[in-house]
């Protein structure tokens, strides 16, 4: 969608304080946990952009919140596994050698979006290191939830999304659906049956760059938008509007304790 086409959808420009004032009135508050998956263009026009949607949240959150995005590489994996684009397979081996190691410093996120790719870069926003699924935070209790992500289980309880479950944490779904939800993972992760895959990247060992090969669970986001669903029909959630999005918050400890019973009866699964 064009800009033009933006502000012809758009009847008023979405303004920092705007959105400050319909987090307000979504339940977001100072001090609050808040992970949030986002779409600039959902919001319409937006009067700085994803700049300015950044400076509201953090504002809206406050010196004592702690503002999170998952921050998601997914160039750094397994090229055989490319499929939009795919590789020539004789470029394969080539990007085995050649991927420059991961950098939280430097590497760009993915299919994220341009909010949470700004929010990457802003000052005092910390990174957790693994190579594919990262999290950025910002605010009180962002060193202690980045810290000591492990390479696998990427998703589990010693992950970014594990201490947000702990510390009790508020999910925003700013003008994306429960597909973009990662708590999800989280409560794949906790199941006992969850098949497991080879996956591989290229990061730093012991100061090196090597090609690293490790084992994960097979993460499946396919029937995210249904279990979102019968969450919300099941429990407590606040909808609204921000400028033209759609808005969801809710309780990240209750969507992934009820994920994990909901995937437990509802999704075939087999050890691979």
């Amino acid at each position: 969608m064009s800009e033009q086409d933006i502000m012809e959808r758009t009847k008023s420009p979405v303004t920092v304080s705007g959105i400050v004032e319909g987090l307000r009135t979504l339940g977001v508050k100072e001090g609050d946990k808040l992970l949030v998956h986002s779409s600039l263009s959902a919001l319409g026009w937006v009067c700085g952009g994803a700049q300015a949607v950044v400076q509201a949240l953090l504002q809206t959150v406050g010196e004592d919140g702690t503002l999170v995005m998952p921050a998601q590489s997914s160039e750094w994996s397994d090229p055989a596994e490319w499929g939009n684009p795919p590789v020539p397979h004789e470029w394969i081996e080539i990007i085995y050698n050649e991927m420059p190691a991961f950098d939280p410093a430097i590497t760009p996120t993915r299919g994220m979006g341009r909010i949470a790719e700004l929010f990457r870069t802003a000052r005092r926003t910390a990174r957790s290191e693994h190579p594919q699924v990262s999290f950025c935070a910002n605010g009180r209790m962002a060193e202690e939830i980045v810290s000591d992500h492990p390479l696998t289980p990427q998703f589990g309880m010693d992950s970014p999304l594990g201490k947000l479950y702990s510390l009790g944490t508020k999910v925003l779904l700013l003008g994306v659906g429960y597909e973009s939800c990662t708590s999800f993972h989280l409560a794949e992760a906790m199941l006992a049956r969850m098949p497991i895959k080879r996956m591989g990247t290229a990061m730093l060992e012991d100061g090196v760059r090597v090609w690293k090969w490790f084992d994960d669970y097979a993460y499946d986001s396919g029937d995210f938008d249904k279990l979102g669903e019968k969450f919300e029909a099941a429990c407590v959630t606040v909808k609204g509007k921000l400028g033209n999005a759609d808005c969801v918050l809710f309780d990240m400890r209750e969507a992934v304790d009820f994920g994990v019973e909901w995937l437990m009866n509802n999704r075939a699964m087999n050890h691979e």
